[in-house]
């Protein structure tokens, strides 16, 4: 049974994570420059699955173990699991707070084709984060861009205006990667203590000469 959203998780909730592009997605950025180092083998049949596995791995393999939390392929969000028989959403990764692991910081990973197919990428900001079903009880969360040809910054800018937003830099070390960030205001379902105020990343992460397989 779902344990009920009390005033005090809700507090640790919104203050676990205040700064994830320098801890959290300082790890993301450290397990892909560990790819392009040294290339994993990718089953282009499952080609977003394959690489999302093969960087959380490389996550791993970035964090120290001391770390307030832990990095998990394909956690599920009972939180905002419809009523039964209904599977729960699923996050491609999350990272997962030891104290309490019904507080997850979601990534969503998307394969892009090219730097302007990025529809998909948009459904799941529009229809998962801003609904509340994804992230309900954090105010970030961050999207992975796979973008297998193009330029990162046409991608960058075709989602701000797909978004009808700005995408504004980042400070510190993850300034000069191809990472963005947009913000937003989303309407939480009735009687949910859901953060209002969210702010997405937007990672683009090269794997130039992969392909899906056909």
């Amino acid at each position: 049974m779902m344990i009920p959203a009390d005033p005090a998780f809700v507090a640790l909730a919104r203050a676990w994570m205040q700064a994830p592009a320098d801890t959290l997605l300082a790890l993301v950025w450290t397990a892909y420059d560990d790819m392009r180092a040294s290339p994993p083998t990718i089953d282009t049949r499952d080609l977003e699955r394959s690489i999302t596995q093969r960087l959380e791995a490389r996550i791993n393999d970035a964090m120290s173990g001391d770390e307030p939390f832990r990095v998990q392929h394909g956690a599920y969000e009972h939180e905002t699991m419809a009523a039964p028989p209904a599977q729960p959403p699923q996050y491609d990764i999350a990272f997962v707070l030891r104290s309490d692991e019904r507080l997850m910081w979601p990534l969503e990973a998307k394969v892009l084709e090219t730097a302007g197919r990025i529809s998909e990428y948009l459904d799941d900001v529009r229809q998962q984060f801003l609904t509340c079903r994804y992230a309900p009880f954090s105010g970030s969360a961050a999207m992975l861009g796979y973008l297998l040809s193009g330029d990162t910054s046409e991608a960058l800018d075709g989602i701000g205006k797909k978004l009808g937003c700005t995408l504004h830099p980042v400070s510190g070390p993850s300034s000069t990667r191809a990472h963005r960030m947009s913000y937003h205001v989303r309407t939480a379902p009735l009687g949910k203590p859901y953060p209002q105020d969210f702010t997405c990343h937007h990672l683009m992460l090269e794997f130039v000469g992969l392909k899906r397989h056909s």
